[in-house]
């Protein structure tokens, strides 16, 4: 088998996203305290995300949009609190400078940098991470969001996105994530085979079959495909 397209999830697979997403959270309540203190003072990170959960609750069209979510929470607490819905569109983006502000796992780059010679590659993603604005912007062919997608994974709409955009079918593609049910599963869902990277131990779930392969970094992930003869140098594209 050629592979043609490699699809990428971001968070946790390429980066930690626990600590980026709480340095951007404590960043924005910083600026609010400034901006909108009456806000910041009624609400902390904890309760501005309890915010955000209920609206996703209430509005389930636009959940798969985390940036939609976000601002329309904000502009709802703006108004709430007396401010200029202006304020929120600053409070967002200031989030978002911050949120792309990733720190990849040493193996990343190297390893996307090897496979993107012999395919193509898609990152793929529930979160709002934009890859043109993180250290992995040179490596990515294309990147697709839950957004663009219309839906977030375990939804097939994101690879069925990325597959349309590089114009190949699920036998061509692999998907690599850390997920085993939004990443591994879902690809298996529409016949891709799928990589589980496991950087922290964690079992692989019972009811689950395996993944095709497992590892804790993505260089043995490019030695195994290149093994098995599905990259390598007569597989440039």
């Amino acid at each position: 088998m050629r592979l043609k397209l490699i699809t990428v999830d971001l968070d946790d697979t390429l980066w930690p996203c626990a600590p980026v997403i709480r340095g951007a959270e404590h960043a924005l309540h910083a600026w609010l305290a400034d901006r909108a203190p009456r806000l910041a003072e009624a609400h902390d990170t904890d309760s501005l995300r309890a915010h955000r959960m209920a609206l996703m609750r209430d509005r389930p069209e636009i959940a798969h949009d985390l940036t939609a979510v976000r601002l329309h929470a904000m502009r709802a607490l703006m108004e709430q609190f007396g401010y200029a819905p202006t304020l929120a569109d600053q409070a967002v983006a200031l989030f978002q400078q911050h949120r792309n502000r990733v720190q990849p796992y040493a193996d990343v780059a190297p390893a996307l940098t090897r496979l993107g010679v012999h395919c193509r590659l898609v990152a793929v993603t529930n979160g709002n991470a934009e890859v043109h604005a993180t250290p992995l912007s040179a490596v990515f062919h294309h990147a697709l969001t839950a957004a663009e997608a219309g839906a977030a994974k375990p939804d097939p709409a994101l690879f069925q996105l990325a597959m349309r955009r590089v114009g190949v079918g699920p036998a061509e593609t692999l998907h690599v994530g850390d997920d085993p049910v939004r990443d591994v599963e879902a690809a298996r869902r529409v016949g891709i085979g799928a990589v589980w990277v496991n950087r922290d131990g964690r079992p692989w779930p019972e009811e689950l079959p395996p993944p095709l392969l497992q590892v804790t970094e993505l260089g043995a992930m490019v030695d195994w495909l290149v093994q098995q003869g599905w990259c390598g140098e007569d597989h440039a594209v």
